[in-house]
């Protein structure tokens, strides 16, 4: 995020040692140390509940998905029996016919 080399930092370091003071020095880089981890905390926390929404926007489409695919499915098998249905009914015409046609 920030590109602070070891000069950068030393020279911040030195301008905060004089307008503090050694006394406070301690205690202000205690406070930063803590304010630096509670928003790494923060971002962190802000990166999984964005992987998580995108986790679970994935999941619905693929559960979208599949429901499509159980309901194209159903609907082949419901054909397949009906054609199935009518050939037999169709055989049975046929032997009817032929039935009749011996007579």
């Amino acid at each position: 995020m920030f590109d602070f080399g070891l000069w950068e930092i030393a020279i911040i370091g030195i301008i905060t040692l004089i307008v503090v003071g050694p006394e406070k020095m301690p205690a202000l880089a205690r406070k930063a140390g803590l304010y630096v981890g509670k928003f790494k905390k923060f971002v962190s926390k802000i990166q999984n509940d964005i992987n998580n929404e995108i986790k679970s926007e994935e999941l619905k489409d693929q559960l979208s998905i599949k429901a499509e695919e159980s309901s194209l499915s159903q609907t082949v098998e419901e054909a397949k029996s009906s054609i199935d249905e009518i050939k037999k009914e169709a055989a049975k015409i046929s032997d009817l016919s032929s039935i009749n046609k011996n007579s």
